[in-house]
């Protein structure tokens, strides 16, 4: 069933009488981007739209001490959809919500808050911020190990063991209103990717959101599981989430100038400068687990070195090609976000550090045409190209004396981002793995 999206809470009421709706899942995230969600019966949603509904934050990773713990969670009624995946009798439907404080202010802590504060700030120079992720994910046979279902490639058709996985998937998000550009089997085995047309920001991180809940639900319907850990294969491409980026002035694509010969305009060369200077204070944000840094190697496609190109997939910004009449599809494309971020907080950074170069005039440097991962270390730095961070603690590091970020995110999710990635790190470290027992115990 689809339906048109509703305005307002009495939009949403109508539709919950009308389609028999018993239930409404309240949805938010924690600081790490992982799902929170209860369930209220219809009865109370006006409740809910008027008051809010209640819950202890201090039990939410990265929200409230426990002195402090009291937050309310009031939902947004044009995120309302029907769950497919749920029965069509008496159905479940689902809410995004804001998270607020006791006395009404918005909460610090609350990913989706954050986003709005940045897109708010874009929002008085004039600017909406559009987004077309790419999702790439795993199907594994169960969620204990790596198991893959085919060995299939990039496109193919014969050995793709996930094409009906794929078609329910997409059946599922069209059902919620989200539109998908096209879908199939990614470079690893049993690796897929799911396209999404392009949307506004805080749209768009709701969808990612959502995106990830069907593609598990669906998977877990048909007995397999997905995951969207970005490197879950040793030798074998890891999962990325390539980001397509403009800014639009009403309805002008403000990265288009045509007489520019790589069809960019000043504020889009400004932006992509801002986004390569601040990319490496940004990283914990865009890649914020231990597995992350599996990926971000050089060999398996995934971008280590910080430059730009037009057609050079081994950069971190790609800028598609500009076809005649598609001005608005003028973009630029970030490749080094995995699909295990948090997605608010990953939008707001990119942004932000676009703008700053936007607004500080930052020179852009000549593209690299050249297959970066092939250059020497001396011919690297002639060009001057860096590279990212190659492990969680340096990432940690670059955030940590970073003014952008700690703008970006504001005091309380900073402080508690990287904390929660420091234990997530010391975790790790003193962890014994089977590759050393392997190397190690036989010889020392």
């Amino acid at each position: 069933m689809t339906y048109s999206k509703p305005r307002d809470e009495k939009d949403v009421m109508k539709l919950v009488k009308e389609m028999n709706v018993k239930f409404v899942r309240l949805w938010f995230t924690d600081i790490l981007g992982q799902l929170k969600s209860f369930a209220v019966p219809v009865e109370e949603l006006e409740v809910a739209f008027s008051e809010g509904m209640g819950f202890d934050g201090s039990s939410i990773h990265g929200f409230a001490r426990i002195d402090e713990s009291d937050m309310i969670a009031r939902p947004d009624p044009t995120t309302f959809a029907v769950l497919p995946w749920r029965p069509k009798e008496s159905p479940v439907a689902r809410m995004f919500c804001d998270i607020y404080e006791p006395d009404g202010t918005p909460y610090k802590g609350d990913p989706r808050y954050i986003l709005k504060t940045n897109l708010e700030k874009a929002a008085k120079k004039g600017f909406t911020f559009y987004l077309g992720p790419e999702l790439e994910f795993f199907y594994f046979k169960t969620d204990k190990d790596p198991e893959i279902l085919d060995e299939g490639g990039y496109f193919d058709y014969p050995l793709d063991a996930a094409e009906d996985l794929r078609r329910d998937t997409i059946l599922a998000l069209e059902q919620m209103g989200i539109k998908v550009e096209y879908s199939h089997h990614e470079v690893a085995p049993s690796q897929h990717e799911i396209d999404l047309r392009y949307a506004e920001a805080l749209n768009m991180a709701d969808i990612v959101m959502t995106y990830r809940v069907v593609v598990k639900e669906i998977a877990k319907r048909h007995g397999v599981y997905a995951t969207f850990m970005p490197k879950p294969l040793f030798g074998e491409n890891g999962s990325g989430m390539h980001t397509h980026q403009s800014l639009f002035k009403g309805d002008k694509n403000a990265f288009f100038n045509p007489k520019d010969p790589y069809y960019l305009s000043d504020i889009a060369k400004s932006y992509i400068a801002g986004v390569l200077t601040h990319i490496k204070e940004i990283t914990l944000v865009l890649n914020q687990w231990v597995n992350s840094y599996k990926r971000l190697v050089p060999g398996y496609e995934a971008p280590v070195y910080i430059c730009w190109a037009r057609r050079n997939r081994s950069a971190l910004i790609r800028v598609p090609l500009y076809k005649p009449g598609k001005e608005k599809a003028t973009r630029i494309e970030l490749r080094s976000p995995d699909p295990a971020c948090n997605p608010y907080l990953a939008f707001a950074c990119m942004l932000n550090a676009g703008l700053t170069g936007v607004e500080k005039k930052y020179k852009l440097p000549e593209p690299i045409e050249k297959d970066v991962y092939h250059l020497a270390p001396e011919e690297r730095k002639s060009l001057g190209i860096d590279s990212l961070p190659g492990s969680l603690i340096e990432a940690i590091e670059y955030a940590e004396k970073s003014t952008i970020l700690k703008e970006t995110l504001g005091e309380h999710i900073f402080t508690n981002l990287i904390e929660s990635k420091k234990k997530e790190w010391d975790d790790y470290r003193i962890r014994i793995f089977p590759y050393e027992l392997e190397r190690y115990l036989p010889i020392l």
